[in-house]
């Protein structure tokens, strides 16, 4: 009998290995990522509506050849049609030149019916922006330069970006600043700007401080830091230098000094900055989970980039949110959206020991800072540390202590349980600071939930043992000291752990590039230190924006279009973590840049990124250049990247499962022309394999010893409109539900003004101003939805009565557990003009029906539908 495993168990089982060990990081406990169950605390809901919308006409903006005098008819219209179907809403900011229309305030309900009034386009979820974190311990932009080629760029090349007029959209730059020109206004280095908020605002109504009120005026100073840190990134020229020194700045303020801002403000910081003329826009903010190309963020950046202006966006840091969490404008069609790497080095304070060994840390977020003079307590080695049980983990019984580390610094080894949990016992138990050493080769960085009052640090594994071994031969103390080092980063190259992934809602290769993003030493405020180090996609963005002003020096009215395909071309895919296996595509693009080779490339091929969108596989015809003075012979190869599958919130990785064959395997460019290359790709198909995403790079090695082209691609392996996009999730969404007092639960965080619980069947509601007589329908979407419409039927009769919702392009639930929540006031909509009917006493039930992205609206099972349990209305 033939023994040999069949090649489909082979198969199965060697996914399956390397499922279990690519998902299993060292460590992992370190910093658990929790997702609240709201079955058990219902104030852990969120509902991701903001009660903002924008309004879409459907003239086309000034910026995309519509007239002015069109559009403000346009308004005219909509505004007197709105009055006449008396709904009553906000009118907050009127756009023309990259949208036309309002963004508004108002309820789910009114905002449905503004979509019915003629002359609409649609109407989309204004997203609240949080402002970009800036706590994380990091190293030097000095090492990140020398990672993308900038600092041969400038040495070698002699480029600064100067004369290149780069907009940053942000917090505002602190144009006091040496770095960054010291001055604000025409001849400064900040030259141009506006403040769009003040200093008070906050969008957030979470927030004690919420203040949704702009206070706008004409000077873009920074209170916050973030925007300094990006322009420095950008051009500082003193103590740090950026990427493009020279540059010239325009600041656009759209945060206050804490909090939110709204996509509303974005758009017309970006309308300002296209009448002042930037040649390029950074955006280091966005949308995070709003993939869809269509969104007005998103599509006012491909207008500026159909005006002429280099448009630049982080892709966003919701990485540990799964798949699809991009953001817009990053995810524009004609928007450059970046991902995040890590910086190759740690830029680290360091202690002696009594050996006289220098050892780097980093300190644990969220701790105090560590001595940087004098002498320490007594260092102990007291062993891993872990309590008996946490969040995360669950012990026999809690590690016995090796020492005491009552009144002395205590050593403890990383593993297990949280960095948290260690430094609160350690602390508990009298130590006056705790030392993490690693349990993997490298330097790491970790947070803490509470500041003690004492000190946190991590240390390698390298310098654990050492020091471990000192305290062994007699009693230890450290001398602190202030002197930096320059520390080798163990993931320095690799995707940030933070690094959001794509595809866009329409299967759209996203992010289309990389850069060094995680752990950054740039700019700060002066009143704040002067510098900062700061991780996120925030800081990827602007190395890209410098970058792109390098290139524009050196090759002034280079397009949009021509500038990605030179920076995609040259990039430089990077590995996934300690193994030789190339990182998913649609996370980290064309992979890392590479300026100095973009700038002297003389090849080019088109497309420089191939979507194959759902099926089997696909095929492309790429167009290979060649502007030297030389014919030059490409050999064609393929290398596959990470495929993922399974849940939206978690993805699993799979080894590479796309593959390529080419019409011929090398290819002869004469020089000054060009030549063509046909390329089929292919999915593996497998079970396992079904409805994940898959993408590899088309490489192109020249016969004259230059750098290699390449071209990204991605796919999705099945049928698209398969995914269940409305899922119950553990809480058996969809709801009917209403708010319930904050008063009613004790020891939940009830800022928004009530608690969502799930109504019994036959709930009757009165439709008064008390906050549980109104119905709210409750739904989680695991995946983005072309349109959700939700209508009212009678029970019994089973009449439709109208629509009490319907949207556009809606995004996917941020987490497991958060949802959409809309409000019935009990009136609907009928017809296409808005005409609204208050429907009577009675029982009723309603039908949510969602389209599936990409989907068919004429075929029924591009839709899923769910009927709600009956409820009534019964007014007083």
């Amino acid at each position: 009998m033939d023994r040999r495993r069949p090649r489909f168990a082979v198969l199965v089982a060697t996914l399956t290995l390397l499922l279990t060990t690519l998902l299993t990081p060292v460590g992992a406990t370190d910093a658990p990522q929790q997702l609240n169950d709201p079955t058990a605390a219902p104030g852990t809901f969120e509902n991701e509506l903001t009660g903002q919308w924008f309004v879409q006409l459907k003239g086309k903006p000034t910026a995309a050849g519509g007239s002015a005098q069109a559009a403000r008819a346009e308004k005219q219209r909509f505004r007197a049609d709105a009055a006449a179907a008396k709904l009553a809403f906000r009118e907050r900011v009127s756009y023309e030149r990259l949208f036309n229309g309002f963004s508004v305030e108002a309820d789910s309900t009114t905002a449905a019916r503004l979509r019915d009034i003629a002359g609409v386009q649609a109407v989309y979820p204004m997203a609240r922006i949080d402002m970009p974190a800036t706590s994380q311990p990091s190293p030097d932009l000095a090492t990140a330069i020398d990672m993308t080629g900038a600092r041969t760029a400038q040495t070698e090349l002699g480029l600064t970006g100067a004369g290149v007029r780069v907009a940053v959209m942000d917090t505002g730059i602190d144009w006091n600043h040496p770095d960054l020109g010291g001055c604000f206004g025409p001849g400064c280095r900040v030259a141009a700007g506006w403040d769009f908020v003040g200093d008070t605002f906050n969008a957030d109504p979470s927030s004690a401080d919420y203040n949704p009120t702009p206070a706008p005026d004409n000077d873009p100073d920074d209170c916050n830091g973030h925007g300094t840190h990006v322009s420095g990134i950008v051009g500082a020229n003193g103590e740090v230098v950026g990427v493009a020194p020279d540059v010239t700045f325009h600041a656009y303020r759209v945060f206050g000094c804490e909090g939110s801002t709204t996509a509303e403000i974005m758009l017309a910081a970006m309308e300002r900055a296209l009448a002042d003329g930037s040649d390029i826009l950074n955006m280091s903010i966005g949308s995070a989970f709003q993939t869809w190309p269509q969104y007005p963020t998103a599509v006012g950046a491909d207008l500026l980039v159909a005006n002429g202006m280099i448009v630049i966006a982080s892709i966003g840091n919701s990485g540990a949110n799964g798949v699809y969490s991009a953001g817009a404008p990053g995810v524009g069609n004609e928007v450059i959206g970046v991902a995040s790497f890590d910086n190759s080095h740690v830029s680290a304070l360091t202690f002696l020991t009594p050996g006289g060994r220098r050892v780097p840390y980093l300190e644990i977020s969220e701790t105090t800072d560590a001595p940087t003079s004098g002498t320490s307590a007594e260092v102990v080695y007291i062993g891993r540390g872990c309590p008996e049980s946490g969040p995360s983990w669950q012990l026999d019984e809690e590690d016995p202590y090796l020492d005491d580390p009552d009144d002395k610094v205590a050593v403890i080894d990383r593993g297990v349980c949280t960095f948290d949990s260690k430094y609160q016992r350690a602390i508990d138990a009298g130590a006056v600071g705790v030392i993490v050493a690693n349990n993997v080769p490298g330097m790491f960085a970790g947070g803490a939930t509470v500041d003690r009052g004492f000190f946190s640090i991590g240390i390698s594994l390298e310098d654990g043992t050492a020091l471990k071994a000192e305290i062994d031969a007699g009693p230890v103390t450290l001398e602190w000291t202030d002197v930096r080092v320059d520390a080798v980063n163990p993931t320095g190259g690799r995707i940030s752990s933070f690094s959001s992934y794509g595809m866009t809602a329409e299967l759209k290769l996203k992010p289309d590039i990389g850069a060094p993003g995680g752990l950054i030493r740039s700019t700060y405020p002066l009143e704040s230190g002067g510098y900062a180090i700061i991780s996120g996609t925030s800081m990827a963005s602007p190395h890209v924006a410098g970058a792109a002003a390098l290139y524009l020096e050196a090759h002034p009215g280079t397009t949009q279009a021509e500038l990605r395909t030179r920076l995609q071309n040259s990039a430089d895919p990077v590995q996934f973590s300690t193994t030789t296996l190339l990182e998913v595509v649609h996370r980290q693009g064309a992979g890392m840049l590479d300026i100095d080779d973009a700038i002297l490339s003389t090849s080019t091929v088109e497309p420089s990124r191939v979507s194959l969108g759902e099926g089997t596989g696909g095929s492309a015809t790429l167009t290979i250049s060649n502007h030297g003075n030389a014919a030059v012979t490409y050999t064609a190869s393929h290398a596959g990247g990470l495929t993922t599958g399974g849940a939206t919130n978690a993805p699993s990785l799979f080894v590479p499962t796309g593959s390529a064959a080419f019409s011929v395997p090398s290819v002869t460019v004469p020089a000054g022309g060009q030549a063509t290359l046909g390329v089929t790709f292919s999915a593996l198909q497998n079970p396992v394999l079904d409805r994940s995403q898959y993408g590899g790079y088309v490489v192109l090695t020249p016969d004259n010893g230059g750098a290699p082209l390449r071209v990204p691609y991605a796919g999705f392996n099945g049928d698209y409109q398969s995914i269940q996009a409305v899922t119950p999730t553990a809480s058996g969404f969809p709801w009917v539900s209403h708010l319930t007092s904050c008063d009613r639960f004790v020891g939940i965080d009830c800022t928004a003004g009530g608690v969502y619980e799930k109504a019994d069947a036959g709930a009757a509601f009165d439709l008064s101003d008390e906050i549980d007589e109104t119905p709210y329908f409750l739904v989680h979407l695991e995946h983005q939805a072309r349109e959700l419409r939700i209508e009212v039927f009678a029970s019994g009769t089973g009449r439709n009565w109208g629509r009490v919702f319907t949207e556009d392009y809606l995004p996917r639930s941020a987490t497991a557990t958060s949802f959409f929540a809309f409000a019935f006031d009990g009136e609907v909509t009928k017809g296409r003009n808005g005409r609204t009917v208050e429907v009577p006493d009675g029982t009723y039930y309603v039908r949510l029906s969602a389209l599936k992205a990409l989907g068919d609206p004429a075929n029924p099972a591009h839709w899923e539908t769910w009927t709600s349990p009956a409820f009534a209305i019964d007014r007083p």
